[in-house]
């Protein structure tokens, strides 16, 4: 019972929301990276490499010549898609670049909040009654 109780406060937290809205983003900004990859930066990685496709690099660990990693992989073939991978080195590292410059952002914002000058906190209940008697011992004197 107490673990249900637990797992409830967790969830009315916003925690949970918090994450699933992290996810799912972090999901769409993944699509997105992916693409800049594959459309936009390695093309023309490839055509200053003379037309090399990196999606389509691999190794073939068979005797038999395949034309392309899709036919390769089509045909069940043991093989090493290095292309693949460099691919998704590439989109991790933009990935990563950009978390890197979003938890910078945030540090910079936390920074400047903790360098700014609190407002004085509001006087208590006894501190007004401590001035008001003060102001009429002098308004007596």
């Amino acid at each position: 019972m107490g673990m249900i109780k637990e797992f409830q406060e967790f969830a009315v937290k916003g925690n949970v929301v918090d994450m699933a809205v992290g996810i799912i983003i972090g999901g769409a900004f993944g699509t997105i990276v992916k693409s800049l990859v594959s459309d936009v930066i390695m093309p023309p990685i490839g055509k200053l490499m003379g037309g090399v496709d990196f999606s389509d690099l691999f190794i073939n660990l068979t005797d038999i010549q395949y034309e392309s990693l899709a036919a390769a992989n089509e045909a069940g073939a043991p093989v090493i898609a290095y292309g693949s991978f460099i691919n998704n080195v590439i989109s991790f590292l933009i990935v990563a670049f950009a978390v890197f410059l979003l938890v910078k952002g945030i540090n910079n914002l936390k920074k400047k909040e903790e360098e700014a000058p609190a407002a004085p906190p509001e006087p208590t209940k006894t501190e007004v009654l401590l001035e008001e008697i003060r102001d009429a011992l002098k308004a007596r004197g």
